[in-house]
């Protein structure tokens, strides 16, 4: 533990950030849950609807309290402790931990990219007669482009309401005309068998739903919203006032509750369409856009691929920014999105590098559809242990004072480690025997 994190955590100054009126509040967090489910998360969901159907519903009920508990505590971090995640891994856990830990979060962070950018490319593919590797070139040097000239909230401003088509799942599931009552029992009701095919889609969900990528990138911009505020010095962000923690605990519930119904309409939908009429797997992108058809017809496509795009644009620079934050901060190196790129060579250099690096699996041949799937498993394996970690950190005084877990958020913690570990072993033995 070096000098600087023994540093006693100072209460900070007793202003809080301005108070958010309801509906924008509510607007925000529509706009984040929306956001927050990538083109992984949507490949994912597809081809859990499509292969299972109704049966896989229930999982989106589970996963809502976990997906809640991660963000939370990764936003608690950065909030009071004043640095991003693996700044405090640093701090906190001796170096032979560190570097396996870097390099996994690292390389899911690619392989998540990678993914993304794929269907990005497919998406597109349906309306442009180009090739998907030579889109995912193209889309990965305008998103580059943007975060070197611009910054990631111009990124935002521009592509975060195309994140709302998502909402279109909602309307396709209610023009199916489902039956009210199988729905409610696959809800609340698991009815699945634990075999390597379902289990794998558990962990791909638990893994897209939790992804690593979202701790890095979401205790980092509770470091960044701070620094634009001025606290430029360690001492100045440490600390956090109870209304505030209140404020994050909300906001992250909001963003995530909506998240977590596109999730369920996305299984949903996919379950009522294309399970329905025997369509169980999601091999194109095509398939995945069948499923709204039932609001819009031919032009589902283009539905299907605004908001893969969408939320592509908005994802892919979040993993590759993530990347960063990730090495640098193993390296005890400091990283900000308010640094200009002539200021931080390295920083942009590694977000550069992650960009080439997923590109260029885009060039392997897989197929983009089904890499989104197992880039959600590869995230899967990596939710456990940095969750543990996490748990530790937050119930440490010296990394959050005062503000460690309550009862609560310490039940809902571990149970939620202990299921994904739980999932993410029987899956591995599930390959083994």
């Amino acid at each position: 533990m070096t000098a600087q994190s023994r540093e006693p955590l100072k209460t900070r100054r007793p202003v809080d950030r301005p108070r958010r009126g309801v509906m924008k509040m509510l607007a925000a967090g529509i706009v984040t849950g929306a956001a927050d489910d990538d083109p992984s998360a949507i490949g994912t969901y597809a081809s859990a609807g499509a292969r299972y159907g109704l049966a896989f519903l229930w999982i989106a009920p589970v996963l809502l309290p976990m997906m809640y508990v991660v963000v939370y505590l990764s936003a608690k971090i950065g909030q009071v402790y004043g640095k991003g995640l693996f700044a405090c891994i640093r701090d906190q856990f001796p170096r032979w931990l560190l570097l396996p830990l870097v390099t996994l979060a690292f390389a899911g962070n690619i392989i998540e990219a990678a993914a993304d950018l794929g269907g990005i490319g497919a998406a597109l593919n349906l309306l442009v007669p180009i090739p998907v590797p030579l889109i995912v070139v193209g889309a990965a040097a305008i998103i580059f482009a943007l975060q070197y000239f611009g910054s990631y909230m111009l990124i935002r401003r521009v592509f975060r309401w195309l994140a709302l088509i998502l909402f279109a799942y909602v309307a396709a599931a209610v023009m199916a005309r489902p039956d009210p009552i199988a729905v409610l029992r696959a809800t609340f009701i698991p009815a699945l068998g634990i075999d390597a095919q379902s289990l794998s889609l558990i962990v791909a969900c638990i893994g897209t739903s939790l992804s690593a990528y979202i701790y890095t990138w979401q205790s980092n911009q509770e470091v960044e919203e701070q620094i634009a505020l001025g606290r430029r010095r360690l001492w100045q962000r440490k600390g956090a006032t109870a209304s505030e923690m209140k404020r994050t605990s909300r906001d992250v519930l909001t963003g995530m509750i909506f998240s977590n119904l596109i999730l369920y309409f996305i299984l949903l939908a996919t379950g009522i369409t294309l399970h329905a009429a025997g369509r169980t797997e999601i091999e194109t992108a095509a398939d995945a856009a069948a499923a709204l058809e039932p609001i819009a017809g031919q032009a589902a496509k283009f539905l299907f691929a605004a908001g893969v795009v969408g939320v592509g644009f908005l994802a892919v620079p979040v993993m590759t920014t993530g990347a960063a934050y990730d090495v640098v901060q193993g390296l005890g190196r400091a990283g900000s999105l308010h640094d200009a790129p002539q200021d931080n060579r390295l920083f942009y250099a590694i977000i550069a590098a992650v960009t080439v690096l997923a590109v260029a699996m885009n060039f392997l041949g897989f197929n983009p559809m089904k890499a989104l799937v197992w880039s959600g498993i590869v995230q899967g394996f990596s939710v456990p242990p940095l969750l543990l970690l996490m748990m530790l950190l937050t119930n440490r005084p010296a990394v959050v004072g005062a503000r460690t877990n309550g009862r609560w958020t310490n039940l809902l913690g571990w149970t939620t480690t202990g299921v994904t570990f739980l999932c993410a072993l029987s899956l591995a033995a599930s390959w083994l025997l």
